[in-house]
């Protein structure tokens, strides 16, 4: 029967693999149990070379030593290090009494601690949890609206996935590297060029800043048409500040952000030496600051090594997934259907991106990262799109996965810190604006890709 068709299974397991994580399964065992469970259904039935499996060893090696990937663990300890420091606290309590005595001076503090902590650490959750315990209680307390305060926080914990040096981006140069080739295979090219985390890292960084922009806008905007929702501080009087504690708490992330993506982009060190001055750099922040002790140590090393477990036995689940749904011919099948489609390249392209941003709802980023991108990317890139262009408005695509419900992540950071006066409805609401400040983001960037070419191309 049709249904049964070969061609028709790549189809399925995606469905049965979406299907199994809605029900709330463990992402790498779900990827590994399906794929398992296909390929031995198709070597039942002679639809599926088993001994195509016996690759998997060298593929699970190949993804152990891969020297780009060096920088995972070490940038998720740079970000815990930092994390645990505190001096983002210290940061944060001090700009909102410079800003406090204007309109939506907060909110204003917020966004920039927020881009701050994107550029030092990358990691949503400690940002968002830092900012809702901090920030979350002053705008309540000075008569922030509710909607605005959830979002700019959400918003602004979300740049680390966008602002290098961000594990997203590391992730997405790996597939992406591979997707290239592959679909330079597709047009019969043998020497493509390289797609690295330095070429990313860079197309990245006017992007991240247009980003900035546009929620300061946005946050002046609405202090104009609603300044009682965003008030200034009641109570003015910032003449106790010391500039000079200040500048000591800036001073110090700023140097982290300049060692890791000055080393990186003047290639005086690569991503992962770049990664390893990071993670030394950020311990040397927290001995300065008094925060280094055995406790905190020990601390920083579990967590570190329980995100680096999650993200690297995702991968090798994603792996074997991508392994299967290549020898049912998945890849064929999306290419034909992404290069077939009516409307051209750039239909192509929407289509993608809509599929993602609806998947964000549902799925978080390392599964979008593991299991579709390799799936879509090398038919997109033989289509003609510059594989750095594409990671990016991919990447941008990716961050508003944080903020969609009903499952974006920074929603259940914040939900975990807020206090029960702030219903959930409104942390919902609030962050709809700043989804569309991502959107908007996006057709920039595919209106003048020269925005992230132009530093790759210089450097």
């Amino acid at each position: 029967m049709v249904i049964f068709d070969v061609e028709y299974i790549p189809i399925y397991l995606f469905i049965a693999l979406a299907f199994f994580l809605l029900l709330g399964f463990p992402v790498a065992l779900t990827l590994a149990g399906t794929s398992i469970m296909f390929a031995f259904f198709g070597f039942m039935f002679d639809f599926f070379p088993i001994v195509l499996l016996g690759v998997l060893p060298n593929r699970i090696f190949s993804i152990l030593t891969n020297e780009s990937l060096i920088a995972v663990p070490l940038f998720i300890f740079m970000g815990v290090m930092m994390k645990e420091s505190k001096i983002i606290d210290s940061l944060l309590i001090n700009l909102t009494k410079i800003l406090g005595n204007k309109k939506g001076g907060l909110a204003y503090a917020t966004l920039f601690v927020g881009m701050l902590m994107a550029a030092s650490t990358g990691i949503v959750g400690a940002t968002v949890v830092t900012m809702g315990v901090l920030s979350l209680p002053l705008m309540q307390k000075w008569g922030y609206n509710n909607k605005i305060s959830t979002g700019i926080i959400c918003a602004s914990g979300t740049l680390g996935q966008i602002i290098p040096p961000s594990i997203v981006l590391v992730l997405l140069a790996d597939i992406l590297q591979g997707s290239n080739e592959q679909a330079s295979q597709i047009k019969g090219d043998l020497a493509p060029d390289p797609v690295s985390s330095i070429d990313l890292f860079s197309g990245a960084i006017l992007p991240g800043f247009i980003l900035v922009f546009l929620y300061a806008t946005w946050i002046f905007i609405y202090s104009k048409f609603f300044p009682k929702q965003i008030p200034a501080l009641p109570n003015k009087g910032n003449h106790n500040i010391n500039n000079y504690t200040i500048f000591k708490l800036i001073i110090a992330p700023l140097f982290l952000i300049l060692l890791v993506l000055g080393s990186i982009l003047f290639g005086i060190a690569t991503p992962s030496e770049s990664a390893a001055l990071g993670a030394v750099g950020a311990t040397f922040i927290s001995f300065y600051q008094n925060k280094l002790n055995f406790e905190n140590l020990k601390k920083v090393a579990d967590e570190s090594l329980k995100i680096t477990s999650m993200v690297f036995f995702i991968l090798i689940g994603a792996s074997l997934f991508s392994l299967v749904f290549r020898g049912y011919g998945g890849d064929r099948l999306v290419e034909d259907f992404l290069t077939n489609i009516p409307g051209g390249p750039n239909f192509s392209l929407f289509l993608v991106m809509i599929t993602i941003f609806f998947l964000g709802f549902f799925l978080d980023f390392l599964e979008i990262i593991f299991v579709i991108i390799p799936i879509i990317a090398p038919a997109l890139i033989s289509l003609g799109f510059d594989p750095v262009w594409l990671g990016i408005i991919i990447a941008v695509n990716i961050q508003t996965s944080f903020l969609t419900p009903p499952f974006g992540f920074a929603l259940f950071y914040l939900r975990g810190v807020a206090k029960k006066t702030i219903r959930t409805e409104e942390i919902y609401r609030g962050v709809i604006p700043f989804i569309f400040l991502q959107i908007t983001l996006m057709i920039i960037l595919f209106k003048f890709p020269i925005i992230v070419k132009w530093l790759p191309d210089l450097l």
